[in-house]
């Protein structure tokens, strides 16, 4: 049975992610668009490379020129005359901050003709970024905030106010030139001024919110960052159309069609998850003592982001934890699985895109001389796992549509 799970576990989340790449959504924003004047083709985020090479079989001359910002190993190759650069993520680093200098270089000095086509997708926060206090001080900003456990909303918060671009400041750059975006959304709800802290979205966030996230994690920071945080931002940015191509519901429909057709009966739970990993862990656990008597296959689904306060010094992410968690919530029963994935294929700041568990991992783990429990206190749900092969790995997809988690069982 076990093998069946893991098998049937690997079809619906490889399946899922295939449907949710970003090259339909860009082909369907792209269908009826027209552009007239000069266009510059600027994209940014974890499927960048995808979004661009999309875009470009479908416009080829008509872009004048170009740049794609992704993650490191996520680009696949040249395009056209586009400039590809590769970047730090989650934490932004110099070849971030030249990649978007040579951006907003390329978007200046436009008319009111042209357009500036802005393929956006998550991971874009890190990787496109200008700022005007040292490098350095906004890293350890970034790896504070990562491991407080805000939200992506409250991160993403104050970096529109520390930034240049962020908060529809890169609209306002280009200005009086148009931007048309084809948004891929890692963000729960789809709210555009979050997604890559919405470089042209007006920013409706204020400074005192800020201040009081900061308070709420007991983050301290310089005056040179506090002064940034308290300036004025954009409160109107008209030049900008945008269409949503692509979000966490889809994903999560995605993977409910495929198990249905493996032969579950399948639910989706809740698509907008946003709350601590431990809420989720015990919410499955539940569902797991519900369900453990059935007399049919079930899979229940979840989507969205849990967030992980980071207090050891291990190895993982967010989903890979949330996985070693419920691995303890169903390790009484022998017939179910639960595998938690971020459909970006990195999970964390590890090569994993999430984790594979089943109801002899705690106990295998327990053999191995060194509890669960205290993986999961030093936050080393990656060490964990490898132990039971339960780490998955998908390499880097093109696609960012959030996590997808799942509960399968089987009838005993």
């Amino acid at each position: 049975m076990q093998d069946l799970l893991k098998n049937h576990a690997k079809i619906i989340y490889s399946t899922a992610i295939k449907e949710n790449m970003p090259n339909s959504a860009v082909e369907r924003s792209l269908k009826n668009a027209k552009f007239t004047g000069k266009v510059v083709l600027v994209s940014i985020g974890k499927a960048g490379w995808e979004m661009a090479n999309t875009a470009y079989s479908i416009l080829g001359q008509r872009i004048d020129c170009g740049i794609v910002i992704t993650k490191y190993d996520h680009s696949k190759g040249a395009i056209g005359n586009l400039e590809i650069y590769e970047a730090g993520h989650p934490v932004v680093d110099f070849q971030g901050i030249s990649a978007t200098k040579r951006a907003l270089e390329m978007t200046k000095d436009l008319c009111e003709n042209d357009t500036v086509l802005f393929l956006v997708s998550g991971g874009g926060s890190a990787l496109f970024e200008s700022i005007e206090c040292p490098l350095e001080k906004m890293q350890e900003l970034t790896k504070t905030l990562l491991h407080s456990g805000a939200t992506i909303n409250e991160m993403n918060a104050i970096r529109k106010h520390i930034s240049n671009v962020k908060g529809g400041k890169f609209a306002c750059h280009v200005a009086p030139a148009q931007v048309y975006a084809v948004v891929l959304s890692d963000v729960v709800g789809d709210d555009l001024s979050t997604i890559a802290s919405g470089p042209a979205v007006a920013d409706n966030t204020t400074a005192n919110e800020c201040l009081e996230i900061l308070h709420r994690y007991g983050i301290c920071v310089e005056n040179e960052i506090l002064d940034l945080i308290k300036r004025e931002t954009p409160k109107a940015v008209n030049n900008s159309v945008h269409a949503v191509s692509g979000s966490v519901k889809e994903l999560c429909k995605s993977g409910k069609k495929q198990a249905e057709l493996l032969g579950y009966q399948s639910l989706i739970i809740n698509d907008s998850v946003a709350c601590d990993a431990k809420e989720i862990a015990e919410r499955i656990g539940e569902l797991a003592k519900e369900n453990s008597e059935t007399r049919v296959p079930i899979a229940i689904f979840f989507g969205g982001e849990v967030t992980i306060k980071v207090k050891g010094s291990g190895k993982g992410g967010r989903n890979q934890e949330l996985a070693l968690m419920c691995a303890k919530r169903i390790k009484d029963y022998d017939n179910m699985a639960v595998f938690c994935v971020g459909s970006d294929g990195t999970d964390g700041p590890t090569d994993a895109a999430g984790g594979y568990v089943d109801t002899k991992t705690w106990e295998f783990i327990e053999k191995s001389g060194k509890s669960p429990e205290e993986y999961l206190k030093n936050n080393d749900s990656y060490n964990a796992l490898k132990l039971t092969d339960g780490l998955i790995f998908t390499g880097p997809t093109g696609t960012n549509v959030n996590d997808l988690y799942a509960l399968l069982i089987q009838p005993k």
